[in-house]
């Protein structure tokens, strides 16, 4: 419902808000600049001696008025027209001319009522309003994503519109949280919807009816600084009864023009007070610095309605549209998902399905939204789970099993847990795992045991709800489809073998980058962006389920590049091997942002054997601006699988790579990639004392290994592989 409010009432509000926000933005920067650019009065002087020389100078003067930036401006007739001057407070004399600025004008009157009066006001009222709904919904979609307000500041993982428009509204929601609310408590005083409670003084009736007081003998004037004036009126030339009205940042005096005595005085209201703190936060007026900081937050809405409009159009990351999705409250079962790449929705999409079918009132959603408070009336739970990673929680996942563990109580309801995930990974279903153990921990029952799907399977998917259906006590038949991923043609453009005379038939393979559209370069799909690291996904003649390859190569280099290795009876890898240039094969992009060496210039350890390199050889192309890259591979023989030799050594040369330590585990003297870290162990040492950071691929057993010896290396440092993989300094990509 909250993830509704927010789409459909940002997307119409779109052009409103924007435009509200950028000509706020521009009005903030007016405030400091009179700030910085106009004559200040000395700390000591008074009014009565800044009036004094206005006076001296502009004989006729009627009206001093400080602005809360410290400008002086004074106004006269001149031959019975206004005239109006900037003053110079040392002097008296006029620094420039106090008409407004016709931009700054311009720009009031577009950002208060678009030109359009009394219903442009409306209109831009509204659209603070609907800033208002989005911060709050946004703000709520924000922590539902981080797994709660707790979890604010983590980091997230996901597309770039995504990222960025989160980080935004993460930064920004204070700024216009406070704008939007005091635009609004502005329409409504403009508009008389406000009780008006200000204290209005009476004018004095007891004068002397006399004139002659100098102003430097008037006691009020002298006592009162210049830095708290606001107004001060001069007495009507020639009508001994009227007075001096003084006003300042405390209240409103009278004072008699021929004895200098004060008639009268009232202070500020409480109400009043407010109003014009209200008023000063939402237009900078006496604090330019808060209102250069609400400009700079109000400029994040155009950035972050582009990027709305972006996730919009790209849909919700692969999440299926559930029709039928009961209210929180209402629902009897509550299906929770975590999901990384969207295939995990699919399935949770067919069990909505087919448990609405039956008659059950059935929510979905993601696990990050779990909340037993918002599922009152829930007879039950079943959680879908996907890993990621290595053993990671999925990006619709974060913070379950934290909201978990901070419940006073397990909820009632029974709870099923059903993970997915590939058992070929060391990680396989995790999460899932995770989830089951920190529930009976909690006392938490359970409504079936714990089961796994492998690869997407929907023979296992279809046996497990068979079990559940038994459990509710309803004839259940789970008929998933597994939908084939919407893949491009790539072409082979050349091949480089490996391994034959070690009996493992590697290559490294170079696909032609597919054309790209201007939408598709926009949008960012398809591909148009991807870095080395990321995930090329290659769905196998005949089969609907992709095989991931890590990328040796970034869309800057202009071409789509994986080594593979033949695996006996592999469809995936035999149909890759089997590729000639000139051929083609079927294959999509899947970003991997937890397996990539960032934009810092800290030093990397990069780690890997067989295939492994390819990733870590992406990365050392890439190293452009050459930060110190120490690369440790491990393979069977230099004659046989010495996978981008040529390149190491020209990367070298170049200094995108800092230093290259091989391991041959054949031969007489057999040596694996730990044994070359543990000789090189200072140079490792150095690189983590800089703030290093340390990224293997490669296979389980050699990842095992690395780990030892690892913490072998990082023990008299106080550290170990888990240390710095809980700062993010190790990273793994396992198979």
């Amino acid at each position: 419902m909250i993830r509704s409010l927010h789409r459909w009432l940002g997307l119409p509000a779109l052009v409103l808000v924007t435009l509200l926000a950028v000509s706020g933005a521009a009005l903030s920067i007016f405030p400091a600049a009179e700030r910085i650019y106009a004559p200040q009065a000395e700390q000591a002087m008074s009014v009565a001696d800044l009036a004094a020389r206005i006076k001296s100078v502009f004989p006729e003067v009627e009206q001093i008025r400080r602005s809360p930036s410290g400008r002086i401006t004074a106004y006269w007739f001149d031959g019975g027209a206004p005239a109006s001057a900037v003053i110079d407070p040392a002097t008296g004399a006029a620094m420039g001319s106090a008409d407004p600025n016709p931009l700054q004008r311009w720009l009031t009157n577009l950002h208060r009522s678009l030109f359009l009066d009394d219903a442009g006001r409306i209109a831009m009222a509204a659209g603070a309003a609907a800033m208002l709904v989005l911060a709050v919904s946004g703000s709520m979609l924000v922590a539902r994503r981080a797994g709660g307000w707790r979890r604010w500041f983590v980091p997230l993982r996901g597309p770039l519109a995504g990222r960025v428009h989160v980080e935004l509204a993460r930064g920004a929601v204070l700024g216009l949280l406070l704008s939007s609310a005091t635009a609004l408590w502005m329409t409504a005083s403009t508009f008389g919807l406000l009780p008006e409670k200000a204290v209005v003084p009476s004018p004095p009736s007891a004068v002397s009816r006399t004139m002659g007081a100098t102003l430097t003998s008037m006691p009020l004037l002298v006592s009162t600084p210049v830095s708290s004036l606001r107004e001060l009126n001069f007495p009507y030339a020639g009508d001994a009864t009227d007075v001096f009205t003084l006003k300042t940042d405390s209240g409103t005096g009278y004072l008699d023009q021929g004895t200098g005595a004060t008639l009268g005085w009232s202070g500020l209201s409480g109400w009043t007070c407010l109003s014009e703190t209200i008023y000063m936060l939402h237009t900078g007026q006496g604090a330019a610095l808060l209102g250069v900081l609400l400009g700079l937050t109000a400029l994040a809405v155009p950035v972050m309605g582009a990027t709305g409009l972006l996730i919009w159009l790209k849909g919700s990351g692969g999440r299926p549209r559930l029709r039928d999705n009961a209210a929180p409250a209402r629902a009897e079962t509550v299906i929770l998902v975590g999901s990384e790449g969207g295939s995990t929705w699919g399935f949770a999409a067919t069990l909505h399905s087919a448990l609405t079918r039956v008659g059950q009132r059935v929510h979905t959603a993601p696990m990050s939204a779990f909340d037993p408070c918002r599922f009152s009336g829930a007879r039950r739970y079943l959680v879908l789970a996907a890993t990621y990673g290595n053993g990671d929680a999925p990006a619709s996942a974060k913070g379950f099993l934290d909201r978990l563990a901070r419940l006073p109580a397990a909820p009632d309801a029974p709870l099923a847990v059903l993970g997915f995930g590939d058992r070929s990974f060391p990680a396989f279903c995790a999460h899932a795992r995770a989830v089951v153990a920190a529930a009976e921990s909690g006392g938490w029952p359970l409504l079936l045991p714990f089961e796994k799907v492998d690869r997407q399977s929907p023979q296992e998917f279809a046996r497990w709800g068979r079990a559940l259906g038994a459990a509710l006590g309803i004839d259940l038949e789970l008929n998933h489809q597994v939908v084939r991923p919407d893949a491009t043609v790539l072409t082979l453009v050349s091949r480089r073998d490996y391994g034959h005379e070690v009996q493992a038939p590697t290559a490294i393979l170079r696909f032609a980058l597919p054309r790209r559209s201007i939408w598709e370069r926009l949008m960012g799909r398809g591909f148009a962006r991807f870095e080395p690291g990321d995930l090329l996904g290659i769905v196998p003649a005949g089969s609907p389920m992709p095989r991931f390859y890590s990328l040796a190569s970034g869309s800057r280099d202009g071409f789509v590049e994986i080594v593979v290795r033949k695996h006996v009876g592999g469809i995936c890898s035999g149909e890759l091997m089997a590729l000639e240039p000139g051929g083609a094969v079927a294959g999509f992009i899947r970003p991997n942002p937890a397996f990539r060496p960032g934009r810092d210039s800290t030093p990397l350890v990069l780690i890997g054997a067989g295939t492994g390199i390819g990733p870590l050889a992406g990365f050392v192309r890439a190293n452009a601006s050459r930060r110190p890259i120490h690369l440790f591979f491990g393979m069977r023989l230099p004659e046989s699988d010495f996978l981008y030799h040529e390149e190491l050594d020209a990367w070298t040369a170049e200094g995108r790579l800092s230093s290259l330590s091989t391991a041959v585990s054949r031969g007489r003297r057999p040596r694996y990639v730990q044994d070359a870290l543990t000789a090189e162990q200072l140079e490792v040492v150095r690189a983590i004392r800089k703030g290093g950071r340390v990224m293997v691929c490669g296979g389980r057993q050699m990842a095992a290994g690395v780990a030892e010896a690892m913490a072998c290396i990082l023990a008299p440092l106080g550290l170990s592989p888990a240390i710095l993989k809980a700062e993010g300094r190790y990273v793994e990509d396992v198979y």
